[in-house]
């Protein structure tokens, strides 16, 4: 089934009915979320007919509160200029290269958790327009508004009970240096390394000492057991009862800061599962090297959520926002071939 024809039971608005509707806030406004549209589909096939329209596209200054999906049969970087030019607008690409397993779930994803799809693509809209530091601020705060949503109390009351949590007997972060080079080591291996406050705590320290120390070259994260990082522990999501502090704590003790700030000297090395925080963070890295078996998601929209650990601001700087989006609202798993083709690692050991 081709892309357009995925969107047959969807009405399908022109590029002129689009560009119309960027300039009317209460056409706008029947295409929100809130108003129960879960998304917005755009024909990009045609040529707008409104060259003016075009033209002036830099005085639009919102978007819709919706997913808007770009539509077209043919690959996007075939489309005329006229066209391009409205695609920072578009926060889905559903075009002859987009991989069907991915749109499928991206599609079934936002319908299931609408308000968290609209609020990883409105964070994504921001991202690549302020700095580091702002974009992430910005995502701790969706976070933390969504984290007392009904899409993820919905998704808390009906996961699994988790299981009584057993003290970790080791230290769940290691670090070991020799002459000028610092490795980092996640240790939770039985639990795939699951991404626990007290792994956060102990990155943050490492990487904090990393950065103080100007006669360390290379810092290298890595990861023990099967898989570096299966994402933020899933017995400890449904803690945080105050948004606040959750924020601040956050914010405070971030990784991927961290990891962002160290610049050239910061290199990580995946294997096996890399969800959630295993390559949200990781991708600030200035050179990340996988092993054949890793492969890697961003499943925090399925819990009614974004992505927390920095993947709205690392990722769109390596694959852009349209993939970005693609990969948090589809919540699927991409391999190691196709990471490297889009640029979310640098090489395959």
């Amino acid at each position: 089934m081709s892309n357009a024809a995925k969107f047959a039971a969807t009405e399908v608005i022109s590029l002129d009915a689009f560009c119309h509707l960027l300039r009317s806030p209460m056409l706008a406004e029947e295409h929100s979320v809130v108003s129960g549209c879960s998304h917005l589909v755009v024909d990009l096939n045609q040529l707008p007919t409104d060259t003016s329209d075009i033209a002036s596209k830099s005085k639009i200054s919102w978007q819709p509160n919706t997913v808007v999906i770009g539509v077209c049969d043919e690959p996007v970087s075939a489309l005329a200029d006229s066209t391009r030019a409205l695609l920072p607008f578009i926060d889905l690409i559903a075009d002859t290269t987009t991989p069907d397993f991915l749109l499928d779930a991206a599609l079934a994803n936002i319908t299931r958790h609408p308000m968290a799809s609209t609020a990883l693509v409105q964070v994504l809209r921001q991202s690549l327009a302020v700095s580091v530091e702002q974009a992430l601020i910005l995502e701790s705060l969706t976070y933390s508004s969504l984290q007392h949503g009904a899409e993820f109390m919905g998704w808390l009351k009906h996961r699994a009970t988790p299981k009584p949590q057993a003290q970790d007997v080791e230290a769940v972060v290691l670090s070991e240096r020799q002459d000028a080079h610092l490795t980092i080591t996640l240790n939770r291996p039985s639990k795939h390394n699951a991404f626990s406050a007290a792994v956060r705590d102990g990155l943050t320290e490492a990487l904090l000492l990393a950065s103080a120390d100007a006669a360390i070259g290379q810092v290298t994260l890595q990861g023990a057991g099967p898989s570096f990082c299966a994402g933020g522990d899933l017995d400890e999501f449904g803690e945080a009862r105050d948004a606040a502090v959750a924020h601040l704590a956050r914010t405070t003790r971030s990784a991927g800061r961290l990891i962002y700030r160290l610049g050239d000297k910061m290199h990580a090395r995946l294997h096996g599962a890399c969800i959630g925080a295993g390559i949200e963070m990781t991708a600030f890295a200035k050179r990340v090297v996988a092993k054949e078996d890793a492969f890697f998601a961003l499943p925090e929209v399925g819990f009614g959520l974004v992505p927390g650990a920095g993947g709205t601001v690392s990722i769109p700087r390596r694959i852009g926002t349209h993939r970005t989006a693609l990969l948090g609202l589809s919540g699927q798993r991409i391999d190691t071939a196709l990471a490297l083709n889009w640029g979310l690692i640098d090489a395959i050991e």
